[in-house]
């Protein structure tokens, strides 16, 4: 089918599915097409992709099918567009990326589409660890451990890293904790010394700790800290619109002041 040909297909749809969407991106990034579209690389909408996947999770956070649509659709645009800039290099594509997913989830799922059992969430997890792990021919921990992409987000990251390596783990949350205590020192030690690389290290120990205590702890250390930014700005919204009735700026106030405004806005947080 030609360029026109296609064109023509899509201009007369109303009704549109998967394939269309690949025959669109492909007309998109053809001679004739769209300038920026084809200008586009993996690394320059390399961020768009994530950009989009977090979208998606803002959709799914606030209970919004109708976004939720939306936004998945936007992923799957990525995915396509990522797929084409890999069959015009001649490497794959899109049937071969859908080819490969069905191939693993079938291989991974073998108490679905095979003989062996696994009635619990658990058993089907430590299956798919271990035809994981064979796959990818991962067969240390460290294995595991280095194969956890560094681009995660760090404190994701970090639990992750702690989950695989629980044979080096503390035995409960307040050991935890403890060595919360301790990391806690360090960084304010490094801070009378004030060597910055020293310090930066200390701080990120006492950050891993905290994933840890997290972990542990049975917390999502990714979404308690994303409740705990919620949390400061409610609080902080409260203390500057409190600021403003009194016909202050808080940048004018003292630090008694603004201590005073902030403890208001707890109780009235802790409250609602």
């Amino acid at each position: 089918m030609t360029r026109d040909e296609k064109l023509q297909m899509i201009l007369q749809k109303k009704v549109y599915d998967v394939r269309d969407l690949v025959t669109i991106v492909e007309l998109l990034r053809l001679p004739g097409g769209c300038p920026w579209d084809r200008e586009q690389t993996h690394t320059t909408i390399r961020n768009d992709l994530i950009e989009e996947t977090y979208e998606v999770i803002e959709a799914i956070d606030n209970g919004d099918p109708a976004l939720l649509r939306e936004e998945l659709g936007d992923v799957l645009l990525q995915v396509v567009m990522h797929a084409r800039m890999e069959e015009e290099a001649g490497r794959c594509t899109f049937d071969d990326v859908a080819n490969d997913i069905c191939q693993k989830m079938i291989h991974r799922h073998p108490h679905v589409f095979g003989d062996v059992r696994a009635d619990t969430s658990g058993e089907v997890l430590a299956n798919w660890e271990t035809i994981k792990s064979e796959e990818k021919q991962r067969d240390t921990v460290t294995d595991k451990l280095r194969a956890i992409p560094r681009q995660y987000p760090a404190l994701m990251r970090a639990a992750k890293v702690g989950k695989k390596a629980k044979m080096m783990d503390f035995p409960d949350a307040p050991s935890v904790a403890d060595k919360v205590g301790e990391e806690l020192t360090e960084v304010r030690e490094a801070l009378a010394v004030g060597d910055g690389e020293h310090l930066a290290e200390e701080i990120g120990d006492l950050l891993l700790s905290v994933a840890s205590l997290a972990r542990k702890a049975g917390v999502d250390p990714e979404l308690a800290l994303t409740r705990a930014t919620d949390k400061f700005i409610d609080r902080f919204s409260a203390v500057e619109a409190a600021a403003l009735e009194q016909g202050c700026a808080l940048e004018q106030m003292s630090d008694a002041e603004k201590d005073v405004l902030w403890e208001n806005a707890k109780k009235v947080t802790e409250k609602g």
